[in-house]
């Protein structure tokens, strides 16, 4: 069945969650379904929803607990009479009492730690919900680990479009990086924030140099640790070896350049990164953290290391550099996997928990 579905994600910012929130908008609507975001109206987001041809809802939420903001849904929500209201951020998920008790509601969680705030207060936030998804079993734990009941949250993990990352071609992208066909190549695209992981990949690397190993490294992405890394990377004599790229609209010449995809998170919902890296046929090397476990098994499409161990991360990507055969196995056995993690299964879940939540809904008010 068709329905109207409000997606709300107010965030400004556009990182790995906003990208989610895009494609589950844009497969939703080629299934058929009546789309709607609401999002800030100066945020990337909304700049790519009007582009898709999507219906945008201006929203801009100052901070949590906006009270005008929260009028300002309530009355989108009157007007658009959707079926169901699908938050993607705390910041959405905080407007939820301006939002009739009669609207279905749901929710998506997208980290693996536990939501900030008094106990009993995100439990009533929660509670409210309709149905909530986690995106991985790590942030189903994490929810878990405030009181919210585990058979009250569903598993549906984030997708990448797969084919998309099909067939890249390597050393096309390599001359227009102007990198040496040979030259070994490591690539992490993840924002410029601590709990990326960056300052560990660097002190990883520094290691691998005292070795006689210095490999270029592309670095997609922006953020506050940005002057930071950077500061360190001079500090560590790696200056020349890294390329920050900023803000790269599409990875896949990233990814196609690149030897190994590095994913040294502290902490990581999923990791939508390491999908798009195993889709474009590269291994990963990531930390076993969050839902990374759950993408990568160690040693079949990639290496798991603890995380915060430079050694052990210098340890797995020396392994992979210095091993070709090694990089096209685990390079195959991604590509495999990814397919399980891909737009169109995401999308066919989602499906699956709103009907889920109007039944139950329409269940409870026959009774």
């Amino acid at each position: 069945m068709k329905r109207r579905i409000l997606h709300v994600d107010p965030e400004r910012g556009f990182s790995g969650g906003e990208t989610q929130v895009l494609a589950l908008a844009r497969h939703l609507g080629e299934r058929g379904h009546e789309v709607l975001v609401a999002a800030h109206p100066d945020g990337e987001l909304a700049h790519r929803v009007r582009d898709a041809g999507l219906v945008h809802l201006p929203l801009v939420c100052r901070h949590g607990h906006d009270p005008v903001a929260g009028v300002a849904l309530r009355r989108d929500v009157a007007a658009a009479a959707p079926d169901v209201v699908h938050f993607h951020t705390s910041r959405a998920l905080s407007l939820t009492p301006y939002v009739p008790q009669r609207t279905v509601q749901v929710l998506t969680r997208r980290m693996d730690y536990a939501p900030r705030g008094l106990g009993p207060y995100v439990r009533w936030m929660y509670g409210r919900m309709d149905a909530v998804i986690a995106i991985s079993q790590a942030a189903r734990a994490a929810l878990a680990a405030r009181g919210i009941a585990p058979d009250a949250v569903e598993v549906v993990p984030s997708g990448v479009d797969t084919q998309h990352f099909r067939g890249l071609d390597g050393r096309a992208a390599r001359a227009r990086l102007a990198i040496e066909p040979d030259e070994p190549v490591l690539a992490i695209v993840a924002s410029l924030h601590e709990r990326k992981g960056h300052a560990v990949l660097l002190d990883a690397l520094a290691l691998l140099a005292n070795d006689g190993v210095r490999p270029l490294v592309l670095a997609a992405g922006t953020g506050p640790e940005g002057q930071g890394l950077r500061d360190l990377a001079a500090r560590l004599g790696l200056a020349s070896r890294i390329r920050w790229l900023g803000r790269v609209p599409d990875v896949r010449p990233v990814l196609a350049a690149a030897d190994v995809v590095v994913m040294p998170s502290l902490a990581e919902g999923l990791g939508v990164a390491a999908i798009e890296a195993m889709a474009a046929g590269r291994p990963v090397v990531a930390s076993a953290v969050g839902g990374l476990p759950e993408l990568i098994r160690d040693g079949e499409q990639g290496s798991l290391v603890a995380p915060r161990d430079p050694e052990a991360l210098a340890a797995a990507l020396l392994r992979c550099v210095r091993d070709p055969a090694l990089r096209e196995r685990l390079g195959g056995a991604g590509q495999l996997r990814a397919e399980a993690f891909s737009t169109a299964a995401m999308a066919r879940g989602t499906e699956s928990v709103y009907e889920r939540a109007l039944a139950a809904r329409s269940a409870r008010r026959r009774r």
